[in-house]
């Protein structure tokens, strides 16, 4: 299983009037942790998207708990728990300076060849790169 933590700081475009993180901004942060977790790694979406392969959002789900404020420094934790044969499942976490966890939800992407537009099975080098960090 792959757990990382990403440290995102609320900027004042994030917010709403009252200084509440506007319920668009969360999507956002997920992709930024997803791609940040990536290349901690040492697998990029430039690298990715250069092999021919591009990773569009099939779902999305969201659960707003607690809201986060103008200025917070958020704490947001993706875990994947099985090779994306075809489908990425990233499971997410986002949690306040206090440690509460304000924000939780999954995204999915699927492996697409950029051209035809189809779903395709992941290649192998990056399953391969991939399999030390999952496991399975």
């Amino acid at each position: 299983m792959l757990i990382h933590e990403t440290k995102i700081r609320v900027c004042y475009g994030d917010t709403d009037k009252l200084g509440v993180v506007y319920y668009g901004t969360y999507p956002r942060y997920y992709e930024i942790a997803r791609t940040e977790m990536l290349r901690e790694h040492g697998i990029t979406y430039k690298e990715i998207e250069d092999a021919g392969i591009v990773w569009p959002v099939r779902t999305l789900h969201i659960t707003y708990l607690k809201p986060a404020f103008y200025d917070d420094l958020l704490t947001v934790r993706c875990t994947v728990e099985e090779q994306p044969l075809v489908r990425f499942k990233i499971k997410t976490e986002i949690f306040n300076p206090g440690g509460e966890l304000i924000n939780h939800g999954e995204v999915v992407l699927i492996s697409t060849n950029p051209v035809t537009g189809k779903a395709m099975k992941t290649p192998g080098w990056l399953l391969d790169k991939l399999a030390p960090l999952i496991g399975k």
